[in-house]
């Protein structure tokens, strides 16, 4: 008798292994309680082994040839992947060098690498409707509560279990749309990021003085950049015995991954409406809520919307040391940015008075790019003052050429002074105006 196709085998056990799943899933939440992805693996395997037994024994007295061991192995996996992971997803979430996926229904995959470079792959679903189940798949497991995606919830917003952010939109766009973005949280720091080259030895002390110091910094940058990487260095620097709650879409800074450097820390998470269209918690909310929390510094992994009034206004009554991420081309464009996101508060303030919010509560902005392929700090600017409609500012660092930023103009002799009780020493700096002649 001829040997039953692994394929019809898989499918046997996926079909067996989605049914038992739904059941113990239905059964958990009659009960109160919830299933973890790693419970719900484990009775997957047991249903897996007792499949193949079961299996063996009929193709024993068939007179068919077993699967072998191996096969078993590798069959359990690809269907634990197709029904709890993401089938053929699953090898590009587990490939370290791969930093975004981008998924456009049943056409090639495109992938991000760890270097900046871009790559096409063939598809991993058959069809766009087979996306769609994944993703619905995904977004019923969410840790959040579950998600709907269907054509009266055309997006689906859901952090993973190792930290990735998957986002999915359908009906928008010719085909449903998805793209992941995965996080390995690294325990980066400024030393580590100054030997890669992001930045030069001189900003490398101006950000740890300015960290040490309690200045609220904004990291702006464009996609891909770095913000997030830079910005938990940055919160790496913080003393020890400081409180820090982080306010966050889906949890990136990975705080509670680094409980060694900071011990004292919550980390607060934004979440959508349930399937009742209930339950809806803004970063604005937990910006209010962490108010509450008795922080030493609050930081906001990135602002993006009303939130940033909330966020000004706590920089501005004595949460110094604050810090937060800024979607923006220049440091200079940065202030514009924050200033439409107040209009989304419905303030009602005049421009002039969001302007001087943010020159209160605004010290330093940070601007890192994607450039020939390598990240770097191209520009560091201090906030001086509010001159009505016009935020006076003085970008103290400024990249040339190929190089990271490097000194400009000189900052003001109040930041000076302060940053120099806190480590700082400019002795050596020449400014790159006095360089070249230039004012």
């Amino acid at each position: 008798m001829s040997l039953v196709p692994a394929d019809t085998v898989q499918r046997d056990l996926i079909a067996q292994m989605t049914a038992v799943l739904i059941d113990h899933r239905q059964k958990r939440r009659a009960q109160g309680l919830e299933s973890s992805s790693a419970d719900e693996c484990e009775v997957a395997r047991d249903l897996a082994r007792q499949f193949f037994d079961q299996r063996e024994s009929h193709s024993l007295l068939m007179g068919i040839p077993d699967l072998g061991l191996a096969n078993q192995i590798d069959l359990t996996k690809k269907a634990i992947d197709a029904v709890l992971g993401f089938g053929l997803l699953q090898e590009l979430l587990d490939n370290p060098l791969i930093t975004d996926i981008h998924v456009r229904g049943s056409s090639p995959v495109w992938v991000k690498h760890t270097d900046g470079s871009r790559h096409e792959l063939d598809p991993v679903v058959s069809s766009d409707e087979e996306l769609v189940r994944l993703v619905r798949n995904v977004a019923s497991r969410s840790r959040n509560g579950e998600r709907r995606f269907d054509a009266l919830a055309a997006e689906c917003n859901v952090c993973l279990d190792d930290g990735s952010r998957l986002f999915a939109v359908m009906d928008v766009s010719q085909k449903p749309l998805l793209v992941i973005r995965k996080h390995q949280f690294h325990l980066s720091s400024l030393d580590e990021l100054r030997r890669n080259g992001l930045m030069s030895p001189t900003v490398h002390r101006f950000l740890r003085a300015a960290v040490l110091a309690k200045r609220n910094i904004i990291v702006a940058g464009g996609t891909g950049s770095g913000k997030t990487t830079l910005l938990r260095a940055l919160m790496n620097e913080i003393p020890f015995h400081e409180r820090i709650v982080t306010i966050e879409d889906a949890f990136e800074l990975g705080l509670g991954r680094f409980v060694q450097l900071h011990p004292d820390h919550d980390e607060l998470q934004s979440r959508d409406a349930n399937i009742e269209g209930l339950g809806a918690i803004s970063l604005a909310d937990l910006t209010r809520m962490a108010l509450r929390m008795d922080p030493d510094r609050v930081v906001v992994g990135e602002v993006r919307g009303a939130e940033a009034f909330a966020m000004l206004m706590a920089m501005s009554q004595g949460n110094n040391g604050s810090m937060c991420t800024l979607h923006a081309d220049s440091t200079r464009s940065a202030f514009s940015k924050l200033a439409a996101y107040v209009s989304m508060a419905n303030t009602g303030l005049p421009i002039d008075v969001v302007n001087l919010l943010i020159a209160n509560a605004l010290h330093i902005v940070v601007h890192i790019e994607m450039f020939n392929g390598q990240r770097r700090i191209s520009s560091i600017r201090e906030v001086v003052d509010c001159d009505g409609p016009r935020i006076v500012s003085n970008e103290i660092f400024v990249a040339h050429g190929h190089a990271c930023a490097e000194p400009a103009y000189p900052m003001t002799s109040e930041l000076r002074d302060l940053l120099v009780t806190h480590g700082y020493d400019d002795a050596e700096v020449v400014p790159l105006h006095v360089v070249s002649g230039r004012r």
